[in-house]
C-alpha cells in the first residue's frame, strides 16, 4: 500500500499548494475570515502531506541492531503528529479567526465574486484529490463499509489524506455558504460563523485521526481475516494436532509479526519439529505477504 499512499499524498500536496496560495490572496483582497480559515486549512494540509511523505520514507528503512523489527512504526508517529497539527494549527487558528470575526464583523466584503471563483476552483481541485485518495483507499478495503475500513486499516497515511480531503470539501462548502449568506442577508457575521464551523470540522477530523494513530502506536493486531487464515493454514498441516493462541502486532501497514502456539503430533522428533516450523513459516508467509516475522511455540516439548 506504500505506493498507493504516496500517489494519494503527492496528488493532495500538489493540489493544496496552489489552492493555499490562491485562498490567501483572495482573503487579503476581500477580507473574508472564512476564506482566511480555508487558506490556513490548505497550508496546514500541505505541511501535513510533506510530513507523511517523510514518515513513509523513514518507515522504509531496513532493520538494524538497534531496531531489529524495523522502523515501520515511524509512520504511525508522524501520522499522530499530523493529527496534532490539524488540531492545533488548522482547528485552533480557524476558531480564533472565526470568533474574532463574529465579535467584530467587517462592514462588508470587498469584491465577493473573487471568493466565489476561488472557492469554486478549489472545490474542483479538492474533488480530484479526494477521488484519487478514495480510489487508492478502496483498493484495500474490499467490501467493508468505509467507516469500518477506516477503523480497521493499518495505513494511517492514506486515511489521513482521505480525512483531510473530506474535511476540505466540507470546509469549502461551508465557506461558500457563509460568504453567500453574508452577502444575501447583508450580515457579514455569517462569514465568521463559517470560519468557526470550519475550525470545528478540523478539530473533529484531528480527533478521529488521533484515535486511530493511538491504537496503532500502542500496537494493533492483525485483521481477524488474517488471523483466521493463519489458523486454517497451520491447522491443515498433518504434523499439527491443534492450534492454540495466535498473537500478532503491526509494526507498519505491511509489516506484521505473528506468534503461534501449537501442539505437534506425538512421535515427532526435535529435528522433525524444526522442519515443520520452517515449512509452516514458508507457507504462511507465502499466503500472507505482510507477515515479516513468524514464530512458532510448541505447547509440548518433543522427544529427541
Amino acid at each position: 500500500m506504500a505506493g498507493s499512499s504516496k500517489k494519494a499524498i503527492i496528488a493532495a500536496a500538489l493540489g493544496n499548494s496552489g489552492i493555499a496560495a490562491t485562498k490567501f490572496a483572495a482573503a487579503a483582497w476581500t477580507g473574508s475570515s472564512a476564506m482566511l480559515s480555508e487558506g490556513i486549512h490548505s497550508l496546514v494540509d500541505v505541511g501535513n502531506q510533506f510530513l507523511l511523505l517523510h514518515g513513509l520514507r523513514r518507515a522504509e528503512r531496513p532493520s538494524d541492531a538497534r531496531h531489529p523489527f524495523g522502523y515501520g512504526k515511524e509512520l504511525y508517529f508522524w501520522s499522530f503528529l499530523v493529527a496534532i497539527l490539524i488540531f492545533a494549527l488548522g482547528g485552533g487558528l480557524s476558531l480564533y479567526e472565526g470568533i474574532t470575526a463574529v465579535l467584530a464583523p467587517a462592514a462588508h466584503l470587498t469584491d465577493p465574486l473573487v471568493n466565489y471563483v476561488v472557492l469554486g476552483v478549489a472545490i474542483l481541485f479538492e474533488a480530484y484529490s479526494f477521488t484519487v485518495a478514495l480510489r487508492e483507499f478502496n483498493k484495500g478495503r474490499g467490501k467493508k463499509p468505509i467507516f469500518r475500513a477506516i477503523r480497521d486499516t493499518k495505513d494511517p497515511s492514506l486515511v489521513t489524506v482521505l480525512l483531510e480531503d473530506s474535511a476540505a470539501m466540507a470546509g469549502l462548502v461551508v465557506a461558500l455558504l457563509g460568504i453567500f449568506l453574508g452577502e444575501l442577508l447583508e450580515m457579514p457575521v455569517f462569514d465568521g460563523i463559517a470560519a468557526i464551523v470550519i475550525g470545528c470540522i478540523l478539530l473533529m477530523t484531528a480527533v478521529i485521526l488521533a484515535i486511530e494513530c493511538k491504537g496503532l502506536l500502542i500496537g494493533e493486531g492483525a485483521d481477524p481475516r488474517v488471523v483466521g487464515a493463519i489458523r486454517a493454514r497451520v491447522g491443515a498441516d498433518p504434523r499439527i494436532e491443534s492450534v492454540g493462541e495466535i498473537l500478532s502486532v503491526h509494526f507498519g501497514p505491511n509489516d506484521l509479526i505473528v506468534l503461534v502456539t501449537v501442539d505437534f503430533g506425538a512421535g515427532l522428533t526435535s529435528d522433525e519439529v524444526e522442519v515443520a516450523i520452517r515449512d509452516l513459516a514458508a507457507a504462511v508467509k507465502a499466503s500472507e505477504p505482510m507477515i515479516r516475522h513468524f514464530y512458532v511455540e510448541a505447547a509440548a516439548t518433543p522427544r529427541s
